[in-house]
Order: C-alpha cells, then structure tokens, then sequence
C-alpha cells in the first residue's frame, strides 16, 4: 500500500493536519494542513507544500518568504489523518511571524511568555 492511499482525507474533508519537524535537531517547526494535491506535490517534489484555509489555496511552503522545506522523511499516524513530515528548514524560520518556530510562546505561571528567535520582520518580507 503506498502512502496516498493509506491516508484518510475523507475524515478532515479533506485535509490531513501535518506537523513540521526538523529533521536534524527534532524541534517542532509547524502544524498545517494538506489536501491530497499539497501531499502529491510534496512526495513528487519533496519541496513541502501544503493547503492554506485561511487562503482556501495551494502553498509551496517559502513561495514569498524565501524559507522552503526539503522532504527528508515521512510518517503516517495509525488513523491515516495526520502526517509527520521531518524537513530540512531551508531559511532559519519556519514561522510566518518571522520566528523560527510556531511554538514560541510558553506558559508561566498563568501567563504566556515570548521565548521564540526573531529571524526576520514579517512587514517587510511580506510586504503587501
């Protein structure tokens, strides 16, 4: 059985959720959404692509930041719905804020505290 058709894109309507690893150090840089074309793309290419609901469109992971994501291994969950893609984070951040992660706000004692690396200025590499 390959990998497309062990995963089950009718219980998200759809879309899967990916989560984003770096292959080399195992931090986790981002959890988004792909439909079957975004996963097709990423196995064929192994340049990460995912599905934008906010955009409701295709997204090559970097197309304007510059910060891509080369493929180096994928999981599947037991379910089939979620996909584990551990990547090689091309630009030091993954993250649309201009941080290096998603996942730079920790919680202390009630509060959330900033704890990301700022890489770049999201206005001016998203300038619009």
């Amino acid at each position: 059985m390959s990998l497309m058709e062990a995963v089950d894109f009718e219980k998200g309507g759809g879309l899967i959720t990916a989560i984003a690893q770096d292959a080399a150090s195992g931090e986790i840089l981002m959890v988004a959404f792909m439909n079957e074309e975004s996963l097709r793309l990423t196995l064929e290419k192994r340049e990460v692509h995912y599905w934008s609901r906010s955009r409701q469109k295709l997204w090559h992971k970097g197309e304007e930041s510059g910060n891509t994501q080369a493929l180096k291994d994928i999981f599947i969950d037991c379910d089939g719905d979620v996909v584990l893609l551990k990547v090689e984070q091309r630009g030091e951040a993954a993250c649309h804020t201009g941080k290096r992660s998603c996942f730079f706000r920790r919680e202390e004692n009630g509060s959330l505290v900033d704890v990301g690396v700022q890489i770049f200025d999201p206005d001016e590499v998203y300038k619009k």
